[in-house]
């Protein structure tokens, strides 16, 4: 009825449009301006669609050939309209409105390709889909599905839109009627299998897509189905039969059908689309696929949650591309989250369970942190056990702070908060959520790294962000002091971890990075964090405010915890011991923080304590400010008294160690300020004069301390408008000391060995520090020209010769100093940065220490290498030419060989100086690679020509120079280059007589011949290439098979998941299509040709 009233209402429009004045007497003129008014503004507004809201009956009319595929690229919001009218249109005239929607579904693909209305059930879908493929071979498609065009920008969503707005409106009509969307759907599936990509793609989009709106259909009408049910059972209870139980039962029924229908729909084109498609070569294809998956199994488990479906989710874990292994893991944690589908999911789990855990260290990041959410999920569902989670607790201490937040989430709530576990804790019978419980868990994980307060940091910092417990500072300072009843008193270990896990926890959250950041850059907070960064503060202070000199008193002389608990007065603020009236409680912490200055002999201790009463007397204000001021002054002085002291005792003869303490301490103290006066320098200048056999770590404080003062000097000295003279003349003075004790100190080390590696370390990194600090270049045309310094020639050589000694030094020697405090500053690279920064800052000629330093890029390990590498790049962007240098630091290493086979070395260590000498050259070569050959084309080219020259100049005996050194530069270079060197070393050997020394001169051939096949190797890839594009523009000849048998195009079992894209011609087509007969065969043999002929060469 509701079709007849329609066609009716239809026929009095066009009644209507024909009283009106004739303007369409021609349909096809009807037909040409509605298409060119939709070119014209394919987007539309809703306004276009308003004016014709009075005429009800018309605004459901379109002209007969609309073009659904411009409603597709248009705007979104005409598809619910244009949907519904192709509906109407469908009743009225299915077989033109088919015609219409496979039109577009063609197009949508790429292809401009329509069937005819009166031949659409003739037509076969084999013959269809060939020529569609043939349309792609010739290029005569267009791919809307990648393009970048702003028109086409949504497309997809728009495409997508256009099938679940079709089906929504067709539930009521075509969509059961098996003859639609059975023929859509037919050619979707066979159009999936095609070889063009874009086909594959869009077809793909397409077929998801309907399952997808299949299941939304299917779940309307299953909650449907059980009102039915509902109100069948209800009104069997009244009455046995009648009327509306005849209605009810045959609604019943057809809604079960239509479900049934529906959920045959959705396994047509998942065992004709997805399982081919979801191992398709397009990764792009498979994650929609998996996506897609995802969806159906969590939104219609009835038919989906199954191991038939499942298990494809599983076998995705293991996919080449990440974006494929992520959406598999994102389906399966949504499936995870909603508790009814675990039962079902029992065998699955226990067959991917361990690949689940696995992927928690998957090499993409975004994918580890999706595994680690996954395996939270099978956590709390208990459906693995603890002890499968070792490998990610390892994950800890990773560098991704992504993967550490993700496990520390993971740790939080298995381990501390215990979420997943259903029997109740053993410590506690309250309540299990309380501070100190956590706490008390959190410290027995850091047992596990008690050793390491670094790694213990960083499990910190994973887990601060989840943990509460961590915040709550007056919990933390009661179990510190042992007031917490719950907990009782802790263990040293407990105590050292509770305190690291308090100073860390402060920091966090006043805005401080706890762990080393690798990019370096800035931090930049918001107004509300620096708000929140604030209140914490006021927050710390408050709670530490009057137990603070308690836990100063209890750990002063524990070395383990007094640096983090000193330190914590820096995160505090101070004011408010002012307006809270605890001012004695500050002077009483500023006065434990000076006595554990003297209690306290180590480097961390010493220089947290610096910077706390630093802080203090900087920072804090009024009263405060001066009573700190006034313990700091305190401090120095009662310093200066030991200091004396202990150097009274060491002329006495009695032991150094008192001395060595408070040289410690004097050299931290001046890392901050200038505290040393004159006349104690001159007493510690003295004490290193008269006294030449103190200990070694004796000497080096010494000379710090020393060199400090000098620093803090010229610092004032240079930051003061008017200097005077005696000012200046007493820095020159002092500086001069300390350099006669630097000269004397190397003599030493180099001559005796008397002192060890330690003492070799600090006179190399102080005197690059001096010669720096007092270059002449900084002080050139000024009133401090006096000031400026060159060192001598001699004493030049000796430091460097210090260096080589230095940098050979084994590593064994370097492990047996690990345990000292210092050891950072007294390791190798010191040597190699005190090196590389006489070169870079001009104090030395770069000629001389440049090419020495760079000789031994490849011989000490990766930090010396990684140091030298950073100086050659300094030099690169200061030197226009940096050829020479490479030159030179080249024979250097050949020198180093000769040297070796002079004085019969040893024939390894002769190998080895050789093996050096070749990787060096090799490095230094490597850097010209790509577009850096042409630009420095003349850096290579000098340097080639360089090393000819010095090769020839005690020819043949440094003949091997050619082959080790100069080659790998030689090879960098272009062909006419090398075609050039090539005549000028066959030049020089014209009137020579090579037969005298054969295997002298056998590097020379192998120079050559090494040259001439770089040669040959360029023409064939030069030849090659040219063939290439000649095959490339063979497009007529003749193919293999001249008909394509249709059927196997889309078989199960067809080649078609590793085919590429075919858009504008494929790749498998010019391999496999065209039958390379006219090629000829010399082209295919001219290479292996002239290499037999260079053998032949080589053998005469």
């Amino acid at each position: 009825m509701e079709g007849a009233k329609r066609r009716r209402d239809q026929d009095q429009d066009q009644d209507q449009d024909d009283d009106s004045g004739g303007e369409n007497q021609n349909q096809n003129q009807k037909q040409e301006r509605s298409a060119s008014e939709d070119q014209k503004s394919p987007e539309l507004d809703d306004d276009d669609f308003q004016e014709t809201r009075p005429q009800s009956k018309r605004s459901r009319t379109l002209p007969p050939h609309q073009n659904l595929i411009e409603v597709v690229k248009g705007n979104v919001d005409l598809i619910p309209k244009a949907v519904k009218i192709w509906v109407e249109r469908y009743e009225n005239s299915p077989n033109l409105a088919t015609s219409q929607l496979l039109s577009m579904l063609f197009e949508a693909c790429g292809a401009k390709y329509s069937i005819k209305e009166d031949l659409l059930d003739e037509t076969d879908v084999d013959d269809v889909v060939v020529a569609l493929v043939n349309l792609a071979r010739s290029g005569e498609i267009e791919d809307y599905h990648t393009s970048r065009k702003k028109e086409h920008k949504n497309f997809k969503e728009n495409l997508v839109s256009f099938w679940n707005y079709l089906i929504t409106e067709s539930q009521n009509g075509p969509l059961f009627d098996k003859v639609l969307f059975d023929k859509c759907m037919d050619f979707i599936i066979a159009l999936s299998c095609t070889p063009p990509r874009v086909y594959r793609q869009t077809a793909t989009l397409m077929g998801l897509q309907l399952v997808t709106s299949f299941i939304s259909v299917a779940n309307t009408l299953g909650s449907q189905r059980e009102t039915t049910q509902r109100q069948l059972n209800a009104e069997t209870k009244k009455r046995p039969d009648g009327p509306l139980l005849d209605s009810l039962n045959k609604r019943l029924s057809l809604t079960h059908q239509h479900i049934t229908t529906l959920e045959d729909m959705m396994r047509k084109i998942f065992t004709g689309l997805f399982v081919h498609r979801y191992r398709d070569v397009d990764p792009d294809i498979r994650m929609s696929c998996i996506q897609s998956l995802g969806i159906w199994i969590s939104s219609y488990p009835s038919l989906f949650l199954q191991d038939l479906y499942l298990k494809y989710l599983g076998w995705t874990l293991n996919d080449k591309a990440a974006g494929v292994r992520k959406a598999s893991l994102l389906a399966l944690r949504k499936l995870y989250e909603m508790d009814e589908n675990v039962p079902t999911l029992g065998l699955f789990t226990e067959r991917f369970s361990n690949r689940m855990i696995e992927m928690a260290d998957d090499v993409d990041l975004s994918a580890a942190v999706c595994a680690i959410g996954l395996v939270k999920q099978l956590l709390r569902h208990q459906l693995i056990p603890d002890d499968d989670l070792g490998p990610l607790y390892d994950l800890l201490i990773d560098q991704p702070q992504e993967i550490r937040r993700a496990i520390g989430e993971l740790v939080y709530d298995h381990l501390i908060a215990q979420k997943f576990n259903s029997s109740p804790s053993g410590l506690t019978g309250h309540d299990d959520s309380s501070s100190e419980i956590h706490i008390f868990r959190m410290l027995q994980i850091l047992r596990e790294f008690s050793t390491d307060p670094i790694l213990s940091v960083y499990v910190i910092d994973d887990v601060w962000e989840y943990m509460k417990a961590m915040k709550d500072w007056k919990c933390i300072i009661s179990m510190l002091l042992d007031q917490n009843p719950r907990t009782g008193s802790t263990t040293d270990e407990d105590s050292t971890n509770l305190v690291r896990l308090l100073f860390a926890s402060i920091r966090k959250a006043v805005g401080e990075k706890i762990i080393p950041s690798t990019d370096n850059r800035k931090q930049y907070h918001s107004k509300a964090q620096r708000e929140m960064f604030e209140n914490n503060r006021k927050d710390i202070t408050v709670a530490m405010m009057k137990n603070y000199p308690q836990l100063l008193r209890k750990f002063m002389a524990d070395k383990a915890k007094v640096s983090s608990l000193v330190e914590i007065v820096m995160f505090m603020k101070l004011e408010l011991y002012s307006l809270k009236r605890q001012e004695q409680t500050f002077k009483a912490a500023v006065r434990l923080i000076k006595d554990a200055f003297f209690m306290n002999g180590e480097k961390e201790a010493l220089r947290s304590c610096v910077k706390a009463i630093t802080f203090c007397a900087s920072e804090s204000k009024g009263e405060l400010q001066d009573f700190s001021r006034g313990k700091l002054k305190d401090l120095e002085d009662t310093l200066f008294d030991k200091l004396t002291s202990a150097i009274k005792e060491v002329k006495d003869g009695n032991d150094e160690y008192s001395l060595l303490v408070n040289l410690k301490r004097l050299y931290e103290l001046q890392l901050l300020k200038p505290v040393l006066g004159e006349s104690m320098y001159d007493e510690l200048a003295m004490t290193l004069h008269g006294f030449r056999n103190l200990d070694e770590e004796v000497i080096c404080f010494l000379l710090l301390n020393m060199h400090m003062y000098v620093v803090w000097s010229l610092h004032s000295v240079v930051n003061c408008e008017t200097v005077s003279e005696a000012s200046l003349s007493s820095l020159i003075s002092k500086r001069d000391i300390l350099f006669a004790e630097l000269t004397y100190f190397l003599n030493g080390v180099e001559e005796s060995r008397k002192y060890g590696n330690q003492l070799a370390l600090r006179i190399c990194a102080l005197l690059a520090e001096e010669w720096c600090l007092f270059r002449k270049s900084t002080f050139e045309s000024s009133k401090l020209e006096m000031l400026g310094y060159c060192p001598e020639s001699v004493i030049l050589k000796k430091f460097w010769k210090l260096c080589e000694e230095i940098f050979n030094t084994s590593d064994e020697t370097d492990e047996e100093d690990e345990n000292k405090e210092y050891v950072a500053e007294t390791n190798r690279d010191v040597a190699a940065i005190a090196a590389c920064k006489l070169v870079n800052c001009g104090v030395v000629p770069k000629d001389y220490l440049g090419p020495e330093i760079i000789s031994h890029l490849v011989m000490h390990g990766p930090s010396v290498t990684e140091v030298i590498k950073n100086l050659i790049t300094c030099l690169r962007k200061t030197e226009d030419d940096i050829s020479s240098i490479y030159m030179e630091s080249l024979k250097r290493g050949y020198q180093r060989y000769e040297s070796e086979l002079s004085c019969d070395g040893g024939e390894s260590r002769v190998e080895k100086c050789l093996q050096v000498c070749r990787e060096l050259a090799g490095r230094l070569s490597g850097m010209y690679v790509g577009a850096a050959r042409n630009k420095h084309r003349l850096e290579i080219l000098s340097v080639v020509k360089e090393g000819v020259e010095f090769a020839f100049r005690d020819a043949p005996k440094q003949m091997l120079f050619l082959e080790v050194a100069i080659l790998p530069f030689a090879t960098r270079l272009s062909v006419p280059d090398i075609i050039d060197i090539k005549r000028e070393v066959q030049g020089r050997m014209v009137h020579v007589n090579t037969d005298e020394d054969p295997s002298g001169w056998r590097p020379c051939f192998t120079f050559l011949e090494t040259l001439e096949e770089k040669c040959l190797k360029t023409e064939d890839v030069q030849d090659d290439k040219e063939g290439v594009a000649v095959k490339r523009k063979r497009k007529g000849r003749p193919k293999k098979r001249a008909e394509t048998e249709r059927k196997r195009l889309f078989d199960e079992e067809s080649g078609s998941d590793d085919d590429e894209s075919i858009s504008g011609g494929s790749d498998k087509e010019d391999k496999g299509d065209f039958v390379d007969e006219d090629a000829p065969l010399i082209e295919t043999i001219r290479s292996a040709a002239r290499r037999r002929a260079v053998r032949g060469e080589r053998s005469k």
